[in-house]
């Protein structure tokens, strides 16, 4: 597990105070903390310069400095890092008056622990990432630029084109919830966006990640209402997130704040309103909570509340590997169509998570030999092919692909440059760019995550004659088997699986077929085309609902 690196620069000129700090912030194992001291003002300023710094604990009398003049120096130094006040009691009307002037917070020397020590760290950082960055997401902005892109040539009514720029509809939370063992209850924040309200209920999962802001929830949305408008469902874009790290949460943990997002976002969803699926940290359990918490409510079981739960509580069939699956069903029929027989092609998959696990997974039972594979933990090469069977009990028992002994460990940076015909980005996005996309060295790029490709690298795709089969069409079979559980569970029907898989493959290669004329039509790239197809009907319902009042 990767812990979170937090660096503190404590300015306290008392050393028995400083181990004090040093000791109580060494408790913490996740995140881990790293002090710097400095015992005056002036050493505390040079520190600051060098950058690295995450957060300020600062004491307004040291030798070279006193009172308010203190924290105005070191704000003027530096105006981003969060600024914690350390005060004894007979200076608290001092450091709530440097409050007033924008530090975060105030802890009381006397009375401090190691869990209001840590949490006033937490707290301050979060608050500073919330007033700064929340809107300032490299996501959103190619989100943006995709659509800019696409409206523009399709010429999409201005008045239309600055509606659908940003979400419709927007909560933010504050959620408390209580952790395990201790008297603390943590606060972490919290998200639900709403692109659009033309389509029908919204649609989107869930995400939990410790990186997740505004802007990548409102990115997400976005390409979630082309992915929908694209694949003819009846539904706008919607997404969620909490900035939490679920790997540090137990499952006891995890329940509550479920339970507790759920209870706080209850006016926004509902399964005629919006409906939430599994996303990055979140799973199955996470959406039987969810329900469970809505049905008891408003008093009976709402299944269609949320997809991607258990099939036991009206789950459908397919669904977990459905993103996966469906990647696979347009690479095949991308092959076919230029003549490359996948049965001993070779592929590349970058992350090994739900989508990248069944991409691989299912390349493979299609005969294609899968010669590098990537997690957060590492990245494997074999010339000779992957055993993926092996590679997925190796990640069951030790939750990760570092250890693996069948294949050679690689830089992480070099995976997507590996010779292959069939290159599929699972894993994060902005890995395919400018300073990269002249050494992508394959025939296919099938994107599995979300916004892999930034615009340039596009164009320098384009050029070089690589097809890119975009995140909006290549993971939606993941929405539309979403759309094929919420019909069941409103209908009280169970689908067998054959019939799923065979109705999201007919979904998904004529959204392939109609992206290919609307290329060779407007003469631009698979990605732009497939954006025009979705602005078109969702800007021809704009019109026809009109505006009200």
């Amino acid at each position: 597990m990767t812990h979170k690196r937090i660096t503190v620069l404590l300015v306290e000129d008392n050393p028995v105070y400083s181990r004090l700090i040093e000791k109580l912030l060494g408790r913490s194992d996740n995140p881990v903390f790293e002090t710097v001291l400095a015992s005056t003002l002036e050493r505390a300023l040079e520190r600051l310069a060098l950058g690295g710094i995450d957060v300020v604990l600062l004491d307004l009398m040291l030798p070279d400095s006193t009172a308010l003049d203190t924290f105005y120096r070191v704000r003027a130094q530096d105006m981003q890092t969060p600024i914690i006040i350390q005060s004894a009691m007979d200076d608290v009307g001092l450091a709530s008056k440097a409050v007033e002037g924008g530090a975060e917070d105030y802890l009381l020397k006397d009375g401090i622990n190691s869990a209001t020590l840590i949490r006033s760290i937490h707290y301050a950082m979060e608050r500073t990432h919330a007033r700064g960055a929340e809107w300032s997401s490299a996501m959103l902005h190619l989100a943006q630029q995709q659509f800019l892109k696409a409206a523009h040539i399709a010429g999409l009514d201005p008045n239309i084109r600055q509606r659908l720029l940003f979400p419709e509809r927007t909560q933010i939370a504050a959620l408390p919830f209580k952790r395990d063992g201790i008297d603390q209850v943590e606060t972490v924040f919290a998200y639900r966006v709403q692109h659009v309200l033309t389509m029908g209920p919204t649609k989107g999962g869930l995400r939990y990640h410790p990186d997740v802001s505004l802007g990548e929830v409102a990115a997400l949305s976005m390409w979630m209402t082309w992915k929908c408008a694209l694949a003819k469902l009846p539904f706008g874009g919607a997404k969620g997130g909490v900035r939490v790290d679920p790997a540090a949460l137990s499952k006891d943990e995890l329940e509550r704040l479920t339970r507790r997002y759920t209870s706080e976002f209850i006016g926004m969803i509902g399964p005629d309103k919006d409906i939430p699926a599994p996303d990055m940290g979140t799973d199955a359990q996470v959406m039987a909570w969810i329900m469970d918490t809505y049905s008891e409510h408003v008093g009976y079981s709402v299944p269609s509340v949320v997809t991607g739960k258990p099939v036991v509580l009206g789950g459908s069939l397919g669904r977990h590997e459905a993103t996966g699956r469906g990647l696979a069903y347009l690479v095949s029929e991308t092959c076919r169509q230029i003549g490359l027989d996948l049965n001993g092609a070779t592929a590349v998959v970058q992350g090994f998570g739900n989508v990248g696990m069944h991409a691989a997974t299912f390349l493979a039972e299609a005969g294609a030999k899968i010669v590098g594979i990537s997690d957060a933990s590492v990245a494997l090469h074999n010339p000779k092919g992957l055993p993926i069977d092996l590679l997925k009990n190796h990640v069951r028992q030790h939750r990760q692909l570092f250890g693996c002994p069948h294949g050679e460990i690689i830089p992480s940076r070099d995976l997507l440059e590996l010779h292959c015909d069939i290159l599929a980005p699972c894993a994060l996005q902005n890995q395919i760019t400018a300073e990269n996309s002249s050494r992508i060295n394959c025939r296919i790029v099938a994107e599995g995550a979300n916004g892999p490709t930034t615009l340039e690298a596009d164009d320098m795709l384009q050029a070089r004659g690589i097809i890119v089969l975009p995140d909006i069409l290549a993971n939606a079979g993941g929405v539309i088997v979403s759309y094929f559980e919420w019909v069941q569970g409103l209908q009280n029907l169970t689908w067998p699986l054959e019939e799923i898989n065979l109705r999201m493959r007919d979904i998904l290669t004529d959204a392939l077929a109609r992206t290919q004329r609307r290329a060779q039509a407007e003469k631009v790239d698979l990605r732009t085309a497939a954006m025009i197809e979705a602005l078109s009907r969702v800007g021809a319902a704009n019109h026809l609902r009109g505006l009200f009042p």
